[in-house]
């Protein structure tokens, strides 16, 4: 399963993956039902979650129903426990890139948020847009969602100083990526432009960098005033291993 799920991620492009997805799940969550693992974003039990990864396989990781992984369950426990997200009675507009599916029909049937999403590829982007050049006006958004997006573009810079652009003050980000917290500074070299030489280098056929303990401080020069949450130490060790979760993953939370 391990090598079937490895050749399939790196051999059928994204947006065409995200469109298979939708006739594969239902059938996945049917056969492997159990009560081992729970996916708390739909709350359905499963004997095993299926392996991920673009390079090193990880097992138990990616939900047989909503195919979320252990960035996704974390973020959806953050927002229903310590946000009103859900539950704000005034309406906040949001700003989503790159959608997961997870999220995507979950944040659309919500009549607490004006949601908007946008990405250059996928289906599922209401507003096709160039992170480094976004068509959107200055202080608009109360909340971004802009997960696993930075490690992709060559001018993260730019990028962030456009989502603190367009994020409102007082507005809420959250912007995860692929950390390596063993190194204390990010690594890029933009000389690496072969796919198999990026996914060994960097995780991924199309990463650009790895990001290291100082992505923080490098979010907090652009203006924002971030706060690394650590969301597993607030859960005991039995719920991580149900969720499977990422024990100590950082969420980092930037505000404007």
């Amino acid at each position: 399963m391990k090598k079937t799920f490895k050749f399939i991620l790196n051999t059928i492009p994204r947006p065409i993956l995200i469109r298979l997805s939708i006739v594969v799940r239902p059938i996945l969550a049917l056969a492997l039902k159990g009560n081992r693992f729970t996916d708390p974003i739909d709350g359905k039990s499963f004997r095993m979650f299926l392996p991920y990864g673009y390079g090193t396989q990880r097992n138990n990781v990616l939900s047989p129903s909503t195919l979320s992984l252990e960035r996704h369950r974390l973020l959806w426990l953050y927002l229903q426990n310590e946000t009103d997200f859900f539950t704000a009675k005034e309406k906040k507009k949001v700003l989503h890139f790159a959608p997961e599916q997870e999220f995507y029909k979950r944040f659309k049937k919500q009549t607490n948020i004006d949601y908007t999403t946008t990405d250059l590829l996928s289906p599922l982007a209401d507003v096709k847009a160039d992170i480094c050049n976004l068509p959107f006006e200055d202080n608009s958004y109360d909340v971004i969602f802009c997960n696993h997006v930075l490690e992709h573009i060559p001018d993260d810079t730019k990028a962030m100083q456009e989502l603190y652009r367009v994020l409102k003050p007082g507005g809420m980000g959250i912007f995860q990526i692929p950390q390596d917290l063993s190194r204390a500074t990010t690594f890029s070299d933009d000389s690496i432009v072969d796919q198999k030489e990026r996914a060994k280098i960097f995780g991924q056929y199309d990463h650009v960098r790895v990001y290291g303990r100082d992505y923080f401080d490098k979010l907090r020069s652009i203006g924002f005033k971030v706060v690394e949450e650590d969301y597993t130490t607030k859960m005991t060790p039995e719920l991580v291993e149900k969720y499977c979760l990422a024990q100590g993953e950082i969420i980092p939370i930037c505000y404007k």
